[in-house]
């Protein structure tokens, strides 16, 4: 490995932790990066993933204010991270190369759109649950499944998973966009973790690039934190759709 490959390495982890800290999508920078210095899809994919685990963790340290008072809704959902991050990462090292990838893009747009009508959306859920009280502290009841299947994507590829998260975490939970970024920095973190603890024992891992996009991914993880946590919520949602739509035509160039 070149000492340019190292530093355009290390800082496309810089670039990912920051971006996966305040919306998702960070994977779309690294991953093309490793796939232009020659190396394997899959190790690139499961390297990648292994490398991003610290700067995800960096990230909810970043984000810990903001999760003040969401223990159980956070363990809740963590059950379904953690399944669906499995169930990703067996996809991974058993389907044909490509066979999941290819609704990757319908999935980015989908994140986008819901995104971007989550006002509206979570306006009309909310009403339907005046005559109960409001809408459950938890979400209503699709929450958990659409985060389970966030997970399974997430395990076996990853990109723009924070978007999707963002997208089912805004829609199905009335709370503040700030406080459901940061949960969605731990759901983000559970699915690499597991998934990474996956694929070091069973699958062909670059350890060179794991230290470097973790690394990187720390310091950006916090960068992410000090940049998102001053947006205001209208501005953040802008972001995550313009993050989303960029991941998009990168995914798609790529």
């Amino acid at each position: 490995m070149s000492p340019f490959e190292v530093v355009a390495i290390l800082l496309a982890g810089v670039a990912a932790g920051t971006i996966n800290t305040v919306v998702g999508s960070g994977t779309l920078i690294t991953f093309p990066t490793l796939l232009a210095f020659g190396v394997p899809p899959v190790t690139a994919n499961v390297s990648n993933t292994i490398g991003l685990v610290p700067g995800s963790v960096s990230g909810v340290i970043g984000y810990r204010r903001e999760l003040a008072g969401q223990r159980s809704r956070i363990t809740r959902l963590a059950s379904a991270s953690l399944l669906g991050a499995i169930v990703g990462a067996v996809l991974l090292l058993v389907l044909p190369d490509g066979a999941f990838i290819a609704i990757v893009p319908a999935l980015i747009l989908l994140g986008c759109v819901l995104v971007a009508l989550q006002p509206r959306i979570s306006a009309a859920v909310a009403r339907r649950h005046d005559a109960s009280g409001g809408m459950p502290h938890r979400g209503v009841w699709w929450v958990w499944p659409a985060v389970a299947g966030t997970g399974v994507y997430g395990g076996y590829f990853g990109a723009a998973q924070g978007v999707l998260l963002m997208a089912i975490l805004g829609i199905g939970i009335d709370e503040d966009l700030q406080r459901l970024n940061a949960v969605k920095n731990i759901l983000a973190a559970i699915v690499n973790a597991v998934a990474g603890l996956i694929f070091a024992f069973v699958a062909d891992v670059d350890w060179r690039i794991v230290l470097l996009i973790g690394v990187g991914s720390v310091i950006g993880g916090q960068l992410g934190a000090t940049v998102g946590r001053r947006l205001p919520s209208g501005v953040l949602r802008v972001v995550i759709v313009l993050v989303g739509l960029v991941a998009l035509s990168v995914f798609l160039l790529t």
